[in-house]
C-alpha cells in the first residue's frame, strides 16, 4: 500500500472513488435526493480546490491501484472514500490512520461530518458526537449526519 499527494491530474481519480463509492453504498442509508446532494457536493470545482491546497491523498494497492481517497484540511477530516470492492480489506483503516496522524501532528482536535454509513466506524475509533444535522434535499428528502470530534490522548 502506498498513500501519495494527489496532484491536478489525479482529478478524475479522486472523482471516480468518490462517484463510484457514493452511488453504490449511500442508496442503502439515504433517499435519492440526499444522493444527488452528496454527490453535487463532490463537485470537480471542490475537489480541485482541495488538490490545489495539497490536502488531498490517494491510497494505492500493491498493484498501483487507486482504491481509496481522504483529504484533511486544518484540524478536518474530509471524503473519505475506499471503492466498494476494496472495503473491508483494511485499505480505509488505512487511510484513516494517515489522516488521524496527519491531523493531531498539527492539531489536538480532528472534527467530522460523518455520514451514516461511516458513522459507526468512528466511534469505534474514539469519535463522539458533537450534533446531529440535518439538510434539506430535492423532492423533500433529508440529508442526515452527525457532527464528530477526537481529541488526542497525549
Amino acid at each position: 500500500m502506498e498513500i501519495k499527494t494527489a496532484e491536478k491530474n489525479d482529478l478524475s481519480t479522486v472523482r471516480q472513488i468518490v462517484r463510484d463509492t457514493i452511488s453504490a453504498v449511500y442508496p442503502h442509508y439515504y433517499p435519492k435526493g440526499a444522493v444527488d446532494f452528496f454527490l453535487a457536493h463532490h463537485c470537480d470545482e471542490n475537489i480541485m480546490k482541495d488538490i490545489s491546497s495539497g490536502d488531498v491523498f490517494i491510497l494505492c494497492d500493491d498493484s498501483g491501484k487507486s482504491v481509496g481517497t481522504v483529504t484533511t484540511a486544518g484540524n478536518e477530516l474530509n471524503r473519505l472514500f475506499v471503492l466498494p470492492e476494496y472495503q473491508g480489506r483494511g485499505f480505509g483503516r488505512e487511510l484513516l490512520n494517515f489522516a488521524e496522524n496527519r491531523i493531531f501532528g498539527v492539531y489536538e482536535r480532528i472534527v467530522i461530518d460523518a455520514s451514516l454509513p461511516a458513522k459507526p466506524i468512528y466511534l469505534g475509533r474514539g469519535y463522539t458526537c458533537t450534533g446531529f444535522h440535518s439538510i434539506p434535499c430535492e423532492g423533500g428528502d433529508f440529508l442526515c449526519y452527525d457532527g464528530m470530534k477526537k481529541e488526542t490522548s497525549l
